[in-house]
């Protein structure tokens, strides 16, 4: 598969999803944010193409990231293609300017991805998971939040509310179970980070619960809190329009990877995105 025929996967990976969200199957685009969880450190546009090509990976690398871990892709494998970025430098007719900091993309090429099933070889590194109590990742992404200039309180005033934020400041309900606090305390953050600025007037309130309600998913499932009782309807994070659901998966991906790079520092599976 060449470059052009990834763009037009990718082109009809979307397509498929906003058919599947006009028919009112919320489901498909739950399996979207499923793979972004464990592939966060993709473009939403490369998420979307192993979405579309092998749904079922759970940890893919290139041939050499494989080799690099003394595993091996057996013969006959057929790759996922993604989409690489061409990286180059930049002239510049100012003596005075490093050449080594003139750097662009100048264009992409189709690169190949590998899931684990499709190697063999020494046992991959522990991944840190957790079932359903979400342990010192509360603490780090409070530490997140401070560190984004946001105030963090707790008042029961909020009931029914689970959670609220103000423009700088979050406030939680008291007194709910580990899992709900986290995913609350991400969801709130979200629309902090999302909807504050120029956003909040360009969008509707249910597609930005929902978008915020989506990088809580994918942050909650990446760190392995079960999401299945999730009751969330990601059809809100569709309006019809394919720019506009292109956007808000775009802007979902680089929240949840912003606050998974917070939480979850020396991931093993870092390796895996290299």
């Amino acid at each position: 598969m060449n470059t052009e025929q990834a763009k037009q996967l990718s082109e009809s990976a979307l397509d498929r999803l906003m058919e599947a969200l006009d028919h009112g199957q919320s489901e498909a685009l739950r399996l979207y944010l499923a793979v972004m969880a464990k592939f966060h450190r993709y473009s939403w546009g490369n998420i979307l193409l192993i979405y579309a090509q092998r749904p079922d990976s759970t940890h893919v690398a290139g041939f050499h990231s494989w080799l690099r871990m003394r595993r091996y892709v057996r013969k006959g494998e057929k790759g996922i293609v993604i989409l690489a970025p061409m990286v180059g430098r930049k002239k510049t007719e100012d003596p005075e300017l490093s050449e080594d900091k003139q750097t662009r993309v100048f264009g992409f090429r189709a690169a190949h991805v590998f899931d684990v099933s499709q190697t063999e070889g020494e046992p991959l590194p522990e991944f840190a998971r957790v079932q359903g109590d979400p342990a010192g990742y509360t603490e780090r992404m409070k530490s997140f939040v401070e560190s984004q200039g946001i105030a963090l309180e707790y008042d029961d005033r909020i009931r029914p509310a689970r959670g609220t934020s103000a423009g700088g400041k979050i406030t939680l309900l008291p007194g709910m179970d580990a899992a709900e606090e986290f995913s609350v305390l991400v969801h709130e953050t979200a629309h902090e980070l999302l909807h504050r600025g120029d956003r909040r007037k360009e969008t509707t309130h249910k597609v930005r619960e929902t978008e915020a309600e989506a990088v809580a998913f994918v942050v909650s499932s990446a760190i392995g809190l079960d999401t299945s009782t999730s009751s969330s309807d990601y059809i809100q994070l569709h309006s019809g329009d394919k720019a506009t659901l292109a956007e808000s998966l775009a802007y979902v991906q680089q929240v949840a990877a912003e606050i998974l790079k917070a939480v979850m520092p020396g991931d093993p599976a870092a390796q895996l995105a290299a």
